[in-house]
C-alpha cells in the first residue's frame, strides 16, 4: 500500500515536472520573440509631447565693436516656469474657510478668493505667478481642494523695452504683432510623439524631444540703442508733451535695423490689462503719415540727379507760389530772396522745393517716389506693415505740395530707409531686423540685400549729403 502511495506521488511529480519544463520551453524557446516584445514594450513607451516656444534675442552693443555679429546677447522672450494655485470647486467643504486661509497664503483679501471662485463648479484658477512664498504657505494648507500647477509660460524680461518689435504670445498660445506674429510659425514648437524607457526608477526620454521645439531668433536690434531711443522719447513726452513718437536707426549700407523705438510702449508680460488695442500698433512701420519737409531732399535730388539744377543753382523767393486759383506759402510766410538750391535745404524754404519740381516732368517725379520705396513696404520681419500708393493724378498744385511733403503719405520706416539710400550712396538696401535663425545645431544668417539699380546717381548722392550737412 504505501508503495502504491509513493508510486502516485512519484508521478505526479514527474507529470508537473514535465509541465513546467514544457511550459518553459514554449515560452522560452518557442515563443520567445514575443515575450520578449512584450517585456520591453513594459520598460519603453510613446506619448504626445509639445515642443518649447524658440525664444528670441538681440544683441547688446554689438555695435560699438565695430563687427557683425559679435558681442553680447540679451533675452528679449523667453519661457519660463510658472507656478498657480487652483481650486476644483465641487471639492469645496467651506468656501469661508478656503477663502481665509487661502488669500492669506497668497497675499489676497478673502473677499478676492470668494470672488474668483463665485458661480465657478470646475477648474477655477485663483492666481498666477506665484512666489516661492506664496508656495511655501500654499503647502502649509491642508484642503485637498486647493491644488498647485506648474506651467511653462512666455516670460518678456525687458518688460516694456522693445515691446512694440517683439509683440507677444496671445492667451490662445499664437503670436501677435511684432516679431511674435510674423514669425509665429517658426517660434511655434511642434506637437509629436516623444519615447519613454523606463528602468526600476527611472524614466529617460528620447532626444527626439527636443527636434519639436521651436527656433530661437537673434534681432539685429542693439539693447543698448534701442534703450537709449526710448529713453529720448520718454524724455520729449515729458518735456514737449507730446503722445507718440518713433525713433528708428538703421545702418544705410546692409539695412540692419539698430532701433525701432516707438512710444507708447506696452509690457507684454500684461498685454490683457490693455484696454486701447491701438497701443499693440507699431506705429514705425504700421502709420501712414505726411513727412511735410522732410521730403525735400529727395526733391532736390531728383532735380540734381536728373541735370536740372545745382547745390548752387538760385532762385529768387518772394515768399508765395501762385498755382492757378491757389497760393502756396513759405512756413510763417517769410520771404528769403535770392537763394541757391543749398540755401533752400538749410531754411526749408516751400517755394525752393516747389521750383525744383517745376523743372522736372511729373511723371518723373512719380518715378523717383516709386525708386525711393515709398510706393511699397520695406518688407521688414515684423506683422503688419503697410504702405501707401502715392499715385498724384491730380493738377499741378498738388504735385508742387508734394515737393515739400504735403500730399504724400510714407511711414517712418519707408522714409529712414529712403535716406539710408542717400547715404548709401545712392542704393536702396532692404531693411531687416532678424539676424539669424537658429534650430539645433542649423543657423540661417540673414544676408544684406540691395534692391534695384541706383536710384540717384553716387556723385548725387554726394551732393545731397554735403547740401544736408
Amino acid at each position: 500500500m504505501r508503495i502504491w502511495r509513493l508510486s502516485v506521488v512519484l508521478a505526479f511529480i514527474i507529470i508537473f515536472g514535465a509541465a513546467i519544463i514544457s511550459r518553459l520551453f514554449y515560452i522560452q524557446i518557442l515563443n520567445h520573440k514575443f515575450y520578449q516584445a512584450q517585456a520591453l514594450g513594459q520598460q519603453s513607451g510613446f506619448s504626445e509631447a509639445q515642443g518649447q516656444r524658440g525664444e528670441v534675442f538681440f544683441k547688446n552693443s554689438q555695435e560699438s565693436k565695430g563687427e557683425r555679429g559679435t558681442g553680447d546677447v540679451k533675452s528679449l522672450a523667453i519661457n519660463k516656469e510658472r507656478w498657480l494655485v487652483f481650486v476644483m470647486p465641487q471639492e469645496i467643504k467651506d468656501k469661508n474657510i478656503l477663502a481665509e486661509s487661502l488669500g492669506k497664503a497668497i497675499g489676497e483679501s478673502k473677499e478676492f478668493v470668494l470672488l474668483k471662485i463665485e458661480n465657478h463648479d470646475s477648474y477655477t484658477i485663483i492666481k498666477k505667478d506665484l512666489s516661492k512664498e506664496n508656495i511655501k504657505e500654499i503647502k502649509k494648507i491642508k484642503l485637498d481642494s486647493v491644488h498647485l500647477e506648474n506651467i511653462t509660460g512666455r516670460y518678456y524680461p525687458q518688460e516694456k523695452i522693445a515691446s512694440k518689435v517683439i509683440g507677444f504670445l496671445g492667451g490662445d498660445g499664437s503670436g501677435q504683432y511684432g516679431i511674435e506674429g510674423y514669425y509665429d510659425d517658426i517660434l511655434k514648437g511642434k506637437t509629436g510623439i516623444k519615447e519613454e524607457k523606463r528602468g526600476l526608477d527611472l524614466i529617460n526620454f528620447s532626444n527626439t524631444e527636443s527636434d519639436l521645439n521651436g527656433s530661437d531668433i537673434y534681432l539685429t536690434i542693439d539693447y543698448n540703442i534701442q534703450f537709449e531711443a526710448e529713453s529720448l522719447l520718454k524724455e520729449a513726452q515729458k518735456n514737449l508733451n507730446i503722445n507718440s513718437g518713433q525713433i528708428v536707426v538703421l545702418k544705410p549700407d546692409t539695412g540692419r535695423v539698430l532701433a525701432i523705438a516707438d512710444l507708447p510702449p506696452f509690457d507684454p508680460n500684461s498685454y490683457f490689462k490693455e484696454k486701447n488695442l491701438d497701443i499693440f500698433q507699431n506705429s514705425a512701420i504700421q502709420k501712414i503719415f505726411e513727412p511735410g519737409s522732410i521730403m525735400k531732399p529727395f526733391t532736390m535730388s531728383m532735380g540734381i540727379n536728373e541735370g536740372k539744377i545745382t547745390p548752387d543753382t538760385t532762385y529768387v523767393d518772394a515768399g508765395f507760389v501762385k498755382m492757378g486759383p491757389e497760393t502756396i506759402y513759405n512756413f510763417d510766410r517769410k520771404t528769403w530772396g535770392k537763394q541757391t538750391m543749398t540755401g533752400v535745404l538749410e531754411k526749408s524754404i516751400n517755394t525752393g522745393a516747389v521750383f525744383v519740381s517745376q523743372l522736372i516732368s511729373n511723371q518723373t517725379f512719380l518715378d523717383y517716389l516709386d525708386k525711393f520705396g515709398f510706393n511699397q513696404k520695406t518688407g521688414v520681419e515684423l506683422q503688419g506693415e503697410v504702405s501707401s500708393k502715392n499715385n498724384i493724378n491730380g493738377p499741378d498744385v498738388e504735385f508742387a505740395t508734394a515737393s515739400f511733403g504735403q500730399g504724400v503719405g510714407v511711414t517712418p520706416l519707408q522714409i529712414a530707409r529712403g535716406f539710408s539710400a542717400i547715404a548709401n550712396g545712392g542704393k536702396l538696401v532692404r531693411i531687416y531686423v532678424v539676424e539669424k535663425i537658429v534650430k539645433g545645431e542649423k543657423e540661417t544668417e540673414t544676408t544684406p540685400q540691395i534692391l534695384d539699380e541706383q536710384v540717384i546717381s553716387t556723385k548725387t548722392a554726394s551732393q545731397i549729403t554735403t547740401m544736408l550737412t
